[in-house]
């Protein structure tokens, strides 16, 4: 049913990108000339890399690893500038560690500056981009899939009818031996105790407690009020009064599977099945942070309409509005709705947005991809509930 490019760790990918990362912010615009030049790559820009401390700088290099482990990436050109902190040539050797995929580095300051990386970074990417024209699609099972899940701009029909959909979909992905991966731990305040009774162990059950209380603890501690910017004026304005009541209709997005994992930003899982990743409620850092974790595909649910995508995956938008989904067909790519206007039963909707699924598994591009949106940001914040240190 679904094809993918099979990788030598032995996971699929249902993309089959060459990916031009940076290693610094300072290397950010030679990447960018980087893959306007070259066709069938995608450039990441990292917007620090230097001058970091502490858990910040940990999880920025942990994604940074990880990212060309996704399954979707068949090799990866890193770009440094040459005196950052987090080093490319150490980068590099890390990640070939731990794969075999191929993977190249240069370095602006050993290249004579920024037009003579361009040039040999031009020159490498052409090479990985001819190699991984070679690669081709095959049969992937199930279970092979990762699965992202995200909110965006949700409104009251996102709890009502795109998040229990999408819920559906999830249970089906598991079903078949696969995983489904659920962040946004901010709207995850209110509903932590339901999440932590599907919990597999008491050990998990704790992780999704102390995730979710050590962060309300950091708002506090700095007089914040989460509840003051959440639920959004937009969410407000599309029916959602309360975080609780948010969080409660988010939560559906993961379907009605135990939860077997809790994962740290950018962290790819051990397990199978339903796993939250402690993610920001910022859209497009929480997803990046899913495509670092291992996620080939997303399906992300939209009340009042957004566009944001992703480099590495298809960002699949689901809309329960109507309304919405007419005014922002650029955008959306299904429509929802056809529970709360009587058109159609939750299984029914949920049997075509899996074949949607399937189909951009398959190749088929979604709004975003067609419209060449590549939103990516890393999470920079601190890390408070997790005792276990980086593993270099």
């Amino acid at each position: 049913m679904i094809s993918g490019y099979l990788r030598p760790d032995g996971r699929m990918g249902i993309r089959n990108h060459v990916l031009v990362l940076s290693s610094v912010g300072c290397a950010n615009a030679v990447v960018r000339r980087i893959s306007q030049q070259v066709e069938g790559v995608v450039g990441v820009e990292n917007t620090k890399g230097c001058g970091q401390v502490g858990k910040g700088i940990e999880t920025m290099r942990r994604s940074l690893v990880n990212l060309p482990q996704n399954p979707n990436v068949f090799g990866t050109l890193i770009v440094g500038l040459g005196c950052e902190s987090t080093r490319p040539l150490d980068l590099a050797e890390q990640i070939s560690r731990m794969s075999d995929k191929p993977i190249r580095a240069i370095i602006i300051q050993d290249c004579g500056g920024s037009l003579g990386a361009i040039e040999e970074g031009v020159r490498a990417a052409r090479e990985l981009v001819a190699h991984a024209a070679l690669v081709q699609r095959i049969p992937m099972p199930l279970d092979k899939l990762v699965l992202g899940t995200n909110c965006g701009g949700s409104d009251a029909t996102s709890g009502l009818a795109a998040n229990p959909t999408i819920g559906l979909v999830s249970d089906w992905v598991i079903n078949g031996g696969g995983t489904v991966l659920m962040g946004e731990t901010t709207e995850l305040i209110g509903a932590e105790h339901i999440l932590a009774h599907r919990a597999v162990t008491k050990e998990v059950a704790s992780d999704i407690l102390r995730m979710v209380d050590h962060l309300e603890e950091d708002f506090l501690s700095n007089d914040i009020d989460v509840r003051g910017a959440n639920p959004s004026p937009g969410n407000m304005r599309g029916g959602l009064s309360t975080l609780e009541e948010k969080s409660l209709g988010g939560i559906s997005k993961g379907g009605s599977h135990p939860i077997s994992q809790v994962v740290r930003y950018g962290e790819v899982p051990s397990k199978r099945g339903f796993v939250l990743m402690d993610t920001p409620g910022y859209d497009i850092e929480s997803v990046s942070g899913m495509s670092t974790g291992g996620a080939q595909v997303m399906l992300f649910s939209t009340g009042r309409g957004t566009p944001i995508g992703n480099p590495l995956m298809p960002v699949i938008k689901v809309t329960a509005n109507a309304w919405t989904y007419r005014r922002m067909r650029d955008n959306v790519d299904f429509d929802a709705s056809g529970v709360i206007t009587g058109l159609a039963t939750m299984e029914e909707q949920a049997a075509l947005l899996r074949g949607m699924l399937v189909n951009v598994c398959n190749g088929e591009l979604t709004r975003a991809e067609a419209l060449g949106f590549d939103d990516f940001t890393i999470y920079h914040g601190q890390e408070y509930w997790c005792s276990c240190e980086f593993e270099s």
